[in-house]
């Protein structure tokens, strides 16, 4: 399976056409992260599936989505409301109680991906407004791709810039059982 995850985008629609131009069909699922700024009735999100952030004022967005895609169960949040800003214990949790083995989040606008207890922990950076250690990118969005064979389960992420080149550096391969 092979996933598309951004965040943070500020209402930065055309960063967000950009890649419903570059991605659609070719990925499995597209997923933002919240705080897109957007209404949920937005065209560009008949390509993704979205949670709200805490600058989203749509209360039609959903706070947290989970989607079962065979083995991978994965959690889409902001972070805001799991502490993320404070650390990952409060997502974790609701990995846990949901049975997710995947969580791709927002909110602090830096990236990060880690792999916790067998659990993939994915942060795509803000694709608007970026902080940390990779602002100088000027924006970021991953793509993560799933396979399974007989030596178990295999993780790569790749992250991109806003031109929608891949960061050599930022590419991470987990295996896993």
């Amino acid at each position: 399976m092979k996933y598309l995850v951004v965040s943070d985008s500020h209402g930065d629609k055309a960063i967000l056409q950009k890649l419903v131009t570059a991605y659609a069909g070719k990925v499995d699922l597209m997923l933002h992260c919240g705080d897109s700024e957007l209404p949920v009735t937005d065209e560009v999100f008949k390509y993704f599936k979205v949670v709200r952030g805490n600058c989203d004022y749509d209360l039609d967005l959903q706070d947290e989505q989970f989607f079962d895609r065979g083995q991978d169960k994965i959690l889409l949040v902001h972070g805001h409301l799991l502490g993320v800003g404070f650390g990952l214990g409060g997502l974790q949790a609701k990995m846990d109680e949901l049975g997710a083995n995947m969580a791709f989040f927002g909110h602090t606008h830096q990236l990060g991906v880690e792999v916790i207890n067998g659990k993939l922990l994915l942060n795509p950076g803000s694709i608007s407004y970026p902080r940390g250690k990779y602002t100088a990118i000027g924006g970021t969005f991953a793509i993560v791709e799933t396979f399974a064979d007989e030596n178990g389960k295999q993780i790569e992420v790749q992250y991109y810039d806003r031109e929608l080149n891949a960061i050599p550096e930022l590419q991470v391969t987990f295996n896993g059982k």
